[in-house]
């Protein structure tokens, strides 16, 4: 069968295609994912482009299940009778079935999950030129931001986001961004409250005395993941994040309205 000539340039393309010149290129320009969007990119980079097969089977698996995820309700933990044991059993069922769970009524104020929310956004859509001074791929430092962490290593994602350390040892505000700083410094003071909690209901759910993870250091580390999602010009053929397993103790997930939360789940 003789090959198209459409075929023969893809083929020639490919043999000419250089990754590692390619995420070199994306690197030095310290402007992330929203850089190419700012530039007008209307089609995207081969580096970013994912098996076509890969996306459309995953895509397909996590739409056809009417399970729903485990949400615990926290409102009632300090109530008299058996709330708090009614919630610690629940986190025991999420753990064993699950290894994830959703909790509500945390006292964390909707106000301050927006702030952040829009915190993050500012941060990563301020002038590129303020943004750029944090960028940087020396994951020992207690705040960065780049495009894809394990940039070399893996698939990249059309994703960019800003990390930070906020615990253990004290941390200088004025490492932080200032335009989203204030936010940050709030929005740890309830994470920190909310974590002791979660840690106690799991010491508790494993048959332990409350304060057992916390007293093991469980509680000591604090480490925040801004994720930032620009617009894509061709969404079909790449993902924001790819399929993944959080490895730490407790990973409190803050949500925007719009996208949703996903759970790999018995081949659901």
């Amino acid at each position: 069968m003789m090959a198209t000539d459409a075929e023969e340039n893809q083929v020639e393309h490919d043999s000419c295609y250089d990754r590692n010149k390619e995420l070199k290129l994306l690197d030095e320009t310290k402007a992330g994912v929203k850089g190419l969007v700012d530039a007008g990119l209307t089609k995207l980079p081969k580096i970013f482009v994912h098996d076509n097969h890969k996306v459309n089977i995953s895509s397909s698996s996590f739409s056809a299940t009417n399970v729903s995820i485990p949400v615990i309700d926290l409102g009632s933990l300090h109530e008299e009778g058996n709330s708090r044991h009614e919630i610690v059993q629940k986190v025991k069922d999420a753990g064993e079935k699950w290894g994830f769970f959703q909790v509500v009524n945390h006292k964390i104020p909707q106000s301050v999950l927006d702030e952040m929310l829009d915190g993050v956004r500012k941060f990563h859509e301020q002038d590129a030129k303020v943004k750029r001074e944090f960028y940087s791929r020396d994951i020992t430092k207690r705040v960065f931001y780049n495009t894809n962490i394990n940039f070399s290593t893996s698939e990249v994602n059309w994703r960019d986001t800003l990390y930070c350390l906020l615990a253990p040892g004290p941390l200088d505000p004025h490492q932080l961004p200032s335009i989203c700083r204030d936010v940050i410094i709030e929005y740890l003071d309830h994470l920190k409250k909310l974590a002791l909690t979660l840690l106690e209901l799991l010491s508790e759910a494993l048959g332990l005395e409350g304060n057992y993870l916390k007293n093991i250091d469980c509680a000591e580390g604090i480490f925040m993941v801004g994720n930032y999602y620009p617009p894509c010009p061709e969404p079909e053929l790449t993902w924001g994040l790819s399929s993944h397993t959080d490895m730490g103790f407790v990973t409190i997930l803050l949500q925007d309205q719009v996208g949703g939360l996903q759970v790999f789940h018995e081949n659901q």
